[in-house]
């Protein structure tokens, strides 16, 4: 018990004697943890955002002529060849028509010297919830766009790849930025930590003549970097927390 109070005592007066380069410390650690934090708080939202629009994921097949019943079921066994999906459906000119009405609302009236069937027929693929990342709906889309008789396949090409490459550009932020935190406190808290030992070199020599140990010489400077980190790292979170 009195080798911990006396540990704790020589952790006060460190801080005391060398509370300018503490405070210094203490500022640039929390400083790097609030980046970091930020940014993985960002990284971690847009995962969120990511996952939901993808259980709202579709691939539209529009097609040159509406497929009668048998050719539906070809079709439809082709597309399972490449994997399992949750659903397909048939788009009829007639439905493609009263859903693209139905869209533009009171601006129906557009719509009246159009015929009923210029829109063309499809098929709305929803893949299963496990095929979400780039390259497989790519390969996906790549092969219903080889299925006979399609026009053009689209899922929201530009959008999906926009948002996959800017969620990928911060994860690598993320990994620089965390790096960077460690090795901010590392060598933040080694250099106060030295800038201590200095000044008490005198002192340590005096305690290793009178027989004290090395443990006894090391413990309070390691609790002291241990409650740098700490208390900086909770700096750090409460103040994005407060932003």
């Amino acid at each position: 018990m009195s080798f911990w109070l006396t540990v704790f005592r020589q952790v006060g007066r460190n801080l005391r004697q060398t509370w300018g380069s503490q405070l210094m410390t203490l500022l640039t650690v929390s400083l790097s943890v609030l980046i970091f934090a930020f940014f993985y708080l960002i990284y971690a939202n847009m995962l969120t955002l990511g996952d939901k629009l993808g259980d709202d994921l579709s691939l539209i097949v529009y097609l040159e002529e509406e497929p009668g019943p048998e050719l539906q079921q070809q079709l439809r066994n082709k597309i399972l060849t490449f994997d399992e999906v949750e659903e397909i459906r048939f788009i009829s000119r007639a439905e493609a028509y009263e859903r693209f009405a139905k869209q533009l609302g009171q601006n129906q009236d557009v719509l009246n010297d159009m015929p009923k069937d210029f829109l063309p027929p499809s098929i709305e693929v929803i893949p299963m919830k496990n095929l979400r990342s780039l390259n497989q709906v790519k390969l996906f889309s790549t092969y219903l766009s080889r299925l006979p008789g399609t026009l053009k396949v689209q899922y929201g090409q530009d959008w999906v790849e926009r948002f996959y490459y800017f969620t990928k550009l911060l994860s690598i932020i993320v990994l620089l930025s965390g790096t960077l935190l460690i090795l901010t406190t590392i060598f933040m808290v080694a250099y106060t930590i030295r800038l201590t030992i200095h000044g008490r070199q005198a002192e340590l020599e005096l305690l290793k003549l009178v027989g004290a140990t090395n443990n006894y010489i090391r413990t309070p400077f390691l609790l002291e970097g241990l409650l740098q980190g700490a208390l900086g790292s909770f700096l750090g979170i409460s103040s994005l927390y407060m932003l």
